[in-house]
């Protein structure tokens, strides 16, 4: 041994209630917090393709003593426009409890309208302020409906601002949800490209948490696990969406990729696909996607004996070269399978590079990456990812 275990320090106070069913605990959930009137927010149609949100909102809407309001999120990214119009709707139903049913950004559009809403202000104009988290006025109930993000776990929301070209991305423990209620059968309708997409954000969000400057003991047991779990279940996923077993696991790991973002952070991975994100307008796990193996290549120069315990997490076969490549390989081969698109099926080309690596160095996630990252890397990486014309032949 060559030194002691670096300080940390760790808070995370969601309830989490987890399982096959649970999202029926909803209403008692409710009652425990003495709820009676719930401003609902929910990707828009949800009910329409998924049959288990479907039956939820029945349950609620026959729960006695509740008044239920909904709010119809658009389809896409969160932008601000959308977290005005949440504010406007919490604003307008008087609820004393917000619940967020859908993806990570119906979960990160109800976190930043709740914290307008107590503050009285846009979105725009919380962005321009101090910046101020107080204590939320109203508790978040968050029930996640993809195996992604972890948003129903983590103090974070990120926003696009469509008009400047970027996202906004906001981060406090009192964002965070007061429960979590995760059902992997809320996810079973899931397509596979969304599958996919979310999947690969969730190992992306799980791998970095073993990168990150600021990782922890505790934050590494509980990556690992995660990149256990999806390691040998995201593509079983993606090749099957009625794997019970497999939903389950994605589930599971997909929150504790959440809870480990929190207790360690993102880095340069999000950075960079945040950048593409920002200028594309396209889902945010398929811009982490897109550049995941670049950055984890860069990074294995500098953190390899963690990337070899990912390595070893996802099951890669010890081919003794201890340098982190294992875990490279093994990533790319899990992206080979869900058959990811390539960074030029976006539209972008070399000529993109330098606005892509300025938005990307001037995003923080990048900056809790193990070793500093220079301009030349940056666009080192974007030009690698670039090059690909198709992951068969990578």
């Amino acid at each position: 041994m060559t030194s002691t275990v670096p300080p940390f320090a760790n808070h995370l106070p969601v309830r989490i209630r987890f399982g096959d069913g649970r999202a029926a605990e909803l209403p008692a959930v409710l009652a425990e917090l003495g709820a009676t009137r719930a401003l609902v927010m929910l990707d828009e149609g949800i009910e329409r393709f998924n049959p288990a949100v479907a039956a939820l909102l029945d349950l609620l809407d026959s729960t006695d003593g509740l008044t239920v309001t909904r709010f119809a999120k658009p389809a896409g990214e969160p932008t601000v426009a959308m977290v005005d119009a949440a504010i406007a709707g919490l604003a307008a139903a008087d609820a004393d409890v917000v619940v967020a049913i859908g993806g990570g950004s119906v979960i990160d559009t109800a976190k930043a309208a709740r914290l307008c809403a107590d503050q009285g202000c846009t979105f725009a104009e919380f962005l321009a302020s101090e910046r101020r988290y107080p204590e939320p006025v109203l508790p978040l109930v968050a029930l996640p409906t993809s195996a992604g993000t972890g948003s129903e776990v983590s103090g974070g929301a990120v926003v696009s601002d469509p008009d400047a070209g970027r996202k906004a991305g906001i981060a406090n423990a009192n964002l965070r949800a007061q429960v979590a209620i995760v059902d992997p059968v809320l996810t079973h309708s899931m397509p596979p490209s969304m599958t996919a997409n979310t999947g690969i954000d969730a190992l992306a969000q799980a791998i970095a948490g073993m990168v990150a400057k600021v990782r922890t003991p505790i934050g590494d047991a509980i990556a690992l696990e995660a990149i256990r779990m999806m390691g040998r279940s995201l593509v079983a996923a993606y090749r099957d969406g009625s794997d019970a077993v497999a939903r389950s696991e994605m589930a599971c790991a997909s929150m504790m990729a959440g809870l480990t973002m929190n207790l360690s952070d993102c880095t340069a991975e999000h950075s960079l696909g945040q950048a593409i994100g920002g200028l594309s307008h396209a889902p945010h796990g398929l811009t982490i996607g897109l550049v995941l193996v670049e950055t984890l290549e860069r990074e294995r120069h500098h953190v390899p004996e963690q990337l070899e315990r990912v390595a070893d997490a996802l099951g890669a076969p010890d081919d003794g070269t201890r340098d982190g490549s294992r875990a490279v390989e093994a990533v790319r081969a899990i992206i080979t399978a869900l058959d990811f698109p390539v960074l030029s099926s976006l539209g972008f080309t070399e000529d993109d590079v330098d606005r892509l690596a300025d938005a990307a160095l001037d995003d923080f996630f990048i900056t809790m990456a193990p070793e500093p990252w220079t301009r030349d890397e940056v666009r080192a990486a974007f030009l690698s990812a670039l090059a690909l014309t198709s992951r068969t032949a990578a």
